[in-house]
């Protein structure tokens, strides 16, 4: 097994500085949103960042362990339902509850941090709460904290989400976002040379970065000799896997230069080979030939493109969901999509800004 040399740090380094920075100025603000998709360490951050602020209040306490432990006085923690539940079960079980979509967050569970904040501090200044998957929250827990955020109290929040958009924009709005950003490939190589043990690791202790790439094995059919075209959006992810394969020994590998945009900025129509639109990472999301907005826009539910056909779709809602995932959100979730996209287009009747408005320049 590979062992960590050490416990206390943070992943991420911006998110390190702006978090260090804070308790340094002690800047605290009422709530915080760390915002990221899973397995960029926010939990983990987010334990890190609490156990960084009780030790300001009470040095002399043993806060590590009691963190760790979940027995601090002033420190409470909220999981979805199912998850808590399950825990005393196998991990198969606790797998299958989670791929089921079946948890949540109830009001209850919301209540009980009103208790928790009502009751006086014992070993620090401020109480915390930790809310892990705040997406999960039904539509009567989100109102609930809602109003929680709202009333004055000596507590500070953090909630832990991959999935933004599932939020109330006033729970938002309420919040400091802190966003926790996909490691590039130079990132990840430094965070294994610097806090992994590979002397300790029963697996393979020759262990290297390349090994943990899966791009590579695709390509084992084909012979060395072989030319193969590489083309991305705008040239970077090409570039990148041209080199690996060319390090590998391919040497005819050939890329397209500037990438699909360059490309189609440059060939008339007439002598083009590419067809369609072509997804960009952008609020355009996708691009004619012409480099033009295309016909695509994003679905709120899902964050998926969608096409005009989609939308002709009975499973069709504007801000709610798509044929990609009319069956796989609840209804829960599709009542909190009705108020989000309500107060949008109650902004836009009244020609007001509002959150996810989107902006070209």
């Amino acid at each position: 097994m590979i062992e960590v040399k050490k416990n206390n740090f943070f992943l991420n380094e911006e998110v390190n500085t702006f978090l260090k920075n804070i308790i340094k100025n002690k800047s605290l603000a009422n709530g915080y949103i760390f915002y990221g998709a899973e397995g960029l360490g926010k939990k983990q951050t987010a334990l890190q960042f609490i156990k960084e602020i009780f030790k300001q209040s009470s040095p002399s306490e043993n806060v590590e362990e009691r963190i760790t432990n979940n027995n601090h006085p002033d420190f409470l923690i909220i999981e979805p339902n199912s998850l808590l539940s399950t825990k005393s079960s196998g991990s198969s079980d606790l797998e299958k509850t989670v791929k089921s979509g079946s948890e949540i967050i109830k009001i209850a569970q919301i209540r009980n941090i009103k208790t928790f904040l009502s009751q006086k501090s014992i070993n620090s200044e401020k109480k915390i709460v930790l809310i892990i998957d705040a997406h999960l929250l039904n539509e009567a827990a989100s109102n609930c904290l809602l109003k929680t955020l709202e009333e004055p109290s000596n507590g500070i929040f953090i909630l832990l989400t991959s999935k933004l958009n599932l939020l109330l924009d006033t729970i938002i709005s309420r919040c400091q976002i802190v966003r926790f950003r996909s490691f590039s490939s130079k990132q990840i190589k430094s965070i294994l040379k610097e806090y992994l043990d590979t002397s300790k690791s029963k697996i393979n202790a020759n262990l290297k970065f390349e090994d943990l790439i899966n791009f590579y094995s695709h390509f084992k059919k084909f012979n060395k000799n072989s030319k193969i075209g590489m083309f991305c959006t705008g040239g970077i992810r090409c570039e990148k896997a041209s080199d690996y394969l060319y390090n590998k020994g391919y040497k005819n590998v050939f890329q397209l230069k500037g990438g699909i945009i360059n490309y189609l900025s440059k060939i008339k129509r007439k002598e083009s080979l590419w067809k369609g639109e072509c997804f960009v990472f952008d609020n355009r999301v996708s691009v004619n030939h012409s480099l033009n907005i295309g016909k695509y826009s994003i679905c709120a539910g899902c964050r998926e493109p969608i096409s005009v056909k989609d939308k002709k779709s009975v499973k069709f809602e504007e801000g709610v969901s798509c044929p990609n995932c009319y069956n796989k959100s609840s209804d829960e979730q599709k009542k909190g999509f009705r108020m989000r996209q309500g107060q949008i287009d109650k902004a836009k009747k009244e020609k007001k800004d509002y959150m996810f408005k989107k902006i070209y320049k």
